[in-house]
Parts: C-alpha cells; sequence; structure tokens
C-alpha cells in the first residue's frame, strides 16, 4: 500500500506544535454541512446518535467519522472533514459517542479510548442495511486509538468491518501521553480543558452514580490520570488508571490491522511523546502507511494565510479514503 501525499507545507505564522493545535481548531469552520440525525438504540438499552451528511447517490460509500476525546459531530475538524467526503461522492456518518451529543446517554457507563463495540456495532448495522456500498472509517485521536484498537482486535482485522481507514493524531501510548500532558504548564491547560468538560457529564448523571464514585476526590482531581482512576477506571471495569491505560493503547493492536490504513501524525504533537509513535510497529505491517511530520501539532496541520487556511491532514485524509473507496461498489471479502 503507498497512498502519495501533497507535501505539506506548515503556516510559518502559525509556528510551534500549540498554535498549529489551537488556531486550527478555532480556524476550522462549523458550519457548512447539514446533518440528518439518526437515533440508534443500543442493544443494552442506551442510544447512540449518528449525525448523516447528505448522500452524493445510489451505492455511494460510507464513511463513518469518529470525534476525539470530549468532542462531537459539530467540531470543526469532523465537519471539515465530512465536507471533503461529501465533495468526494461518500456520504460521511459521524457518530457521536455515548453522552457526546447533547444529552446525556441513560446508561451507567460513558465511552473511553478502549471502548470498540459501539464503532463496530454501528458498522454491522450500517453494513447489514447497504449491502452493496463500500465502507471506510476515520478517527481523531482519542477516535483513531478506538478504530485502531477495534480493528486490531477483531479475528479478521477489522476486514470484514471496513475497506480502509485514516487515523489522525492518535495518542498511541495512553500513559505515556498522560505523562507528557502533565509535565509542561501548557499541557496541564489541555487537561484542565477537558477536565471541566468531563466533570460536567459526570454531574450531570450524579444521582445514577451516588454509590459508584468518590465524588469528592473528582471534585479535587487536577489530572486526566487522576479522573481515570476514579471515574473511568471504576465505571468500566479497570482495576485503575494504569490498567486502563495498558488494556486501552492502539500500538499493541497494529500488527494486527488487515485494513488499508492511514496514519497521519506529527513528531511535535503536545498529547505524545516523540518516543511513544510506533515506527516499528508500523513498519512491520504492510496494511499500514504512516505520514510522520516534523510540525503539526494535534489534529493540526495548519497551511495558508489567517484569511485562506487550509487543513492539510484533513485533505490527505479525504484523498486517501476517495482513493480506496470510490469506484467498484463490490464489498469487502
Amino acid at each position: 500500500m503507498s497512498f502519495q501525499p501533497r507535501p505539506f507545507r506548515p503556516s510559518s505564522w502559525a509556528p510551534g506544535p500549540h498554535l498549529q493545535t489551537l488556531l486550527a481548531r478555532s480556524l476550522r469552520a462549523r458550519n457548512g454541512i447539514r446533518y440528518e440525525r439518526e437515533r440508534l438504540e443500543t442493544p443494552d438499552g442506551d442510544f447512540l446518535d449518528l449525525d448523516w451528511g447528505p448522500d452524493p447517490g445510489p451505492g455511494a460509500p460510507v464513511v463513518l467519522v469518529l470525534h476525539g476525546l470530549e468532542g462531537s459531530s459539530l467540531r470543526g475538524y469532523v465537519r471539515s472533514v465530512c465536507s471533503g467526503l461529501v465533495a468526494n461522492g461518500i456520504r460521511p456518518a459521524a457518530l457521536n459517542f455515548r453522552g457526546c451529543s447533547g444529552e446525556p446517554n441513560r446508561a451507567r457507563t460513558f465511552y473511553h479510548s478502549g471502548e470498540t463495540s459501539d464503532p463496530a456495532w454501528v458498522l454491522a448495522e450500517l453494513a447489514a442495511r447497504h449491502p452493496d456500498r463500500r465502507f471506510g472509517a476515520i478517527g481523531f485521536s482519542l477516535g483513531g486509538n478506538i478504530l485502531l484498537k477495534m480493528m486490531g482486535e477483531r479475528v479478521d482485522g477489522g476486514s470484514e468491518l471496513l475497506d480502509a481507514a485514516v487515523a489522525m493524531s492518535v495518542p498511541y501510548d495512553l500513559a505515556a501521553g498522560c505523562d507528557l500532558l502533565e509535565r509542561s504548564p501548557m499541557g496541564r491547560a489541555y487537561a484542565a480543558y477537558f477536565l471541566r468538560s468531563l466533570r460536567g457529564k459526570v454531574r450531570a448523571k450524579a444521582a445514577a452514580l451516588l454509590g459508584d464514585l468518590d465524588h469528592r476526590a473528582l471534585r479535587e482531581a487536577r489530572t486526566l490520570r487522576r479522573f481515570d482512576d476514579i471515574v473511568t477506571a471504576p465505571l468500566h471495569g479497570f482495576r485503575d488508571a494504569a490498567h486502563y491505560y495498558r488494556e486501552s493503547s492502539s500500538t499493541q493492536f497494529l500488527p494486527e490491522v488487515a485494513v488499508p490504513t492511514l496514519l497521519l501524525h506529527a513528531a511535535d504533537d503536545p498529547f505524545l511523546p516523540t518516543a511513544a509513535i510506533p515506527r516499528a510497529e508500523v513498519a512491520r505491517n504492510r496494511r499500514l502507511q504512516l505520514l510522520l511530520h516534523p510540525r503539526g501539532g494535534h489534529v493540526g496541520f495548519l497551511e495558508g494565510s489567517p484569511w485562506s487556511p487550509r487543513f492539510w491532514a484533513d485533505e490527505q485524509a479525504v484523498a486517501f479514503l476517495a482513493a480506496r473507496l470510490r469506484g467498484s461498489a463490490v464489498r469487502r471479502s
């Protein structure tokens, strides 16, 4: 597998990983594509909200889009990729993880970096509806970790669910990523942003979780690792945060991925140390292609001018999926 990308030319007015990360977030358009929401009732009595983009036509491929930590289908990076997919004759379906679509989910549990059953179930449901269509997926950050783990943990390596996949700015080693965030003022600022949102979700279901969590410890938590010790691990069957990170990190699942997959990453990503980028694992799996650039930040890859920005990784993700999915409607074997 060899995809030839357009060269990345980072914007000179957005130097450094943090400007790439933050300016890309603020400059991506949050409008443009109009969604049609579908609520899927899950087998365990909960629900998932799936936001569909326009259907380009009969037999058009479908791409499942997985957002990052505390994101949703409304995030600029999701809308950017969905717009590009539609323009290339592909129908996007943006999955909102449990509790991320604007209202609390029903179950006691939430989503987390290793929860793969929901996207796998959604893909199986969609394939049953549309046996004539080809399917792809793209995951951003946490969503990319989930996507890679989902493929790699399956006996078929994901090939019965997907024909192509893209993962952008993945925290391949969750423990290493948390360590990095705890070591710098900017890292702690990113963590504080996520913690505010995560705490809000727990408060919204406080009555249901009254006997399950140490709410005082949660109020005092100042790191994502501490939150995962108090909330994520006990609610989802892990002993502690270390156990959760060890079981859920996607690097260990890369050797078994059997779907042509493009990995987009920046060496200066502030959410993962450079040493934790899984170069060796990628090199040993011919289905994987890593586009690693010295600069780009986290889900950034900002090009162009402030008044006419471009997002290189979004464009390359769409181009890769279009090349793999368009054309013949014959399903994967």
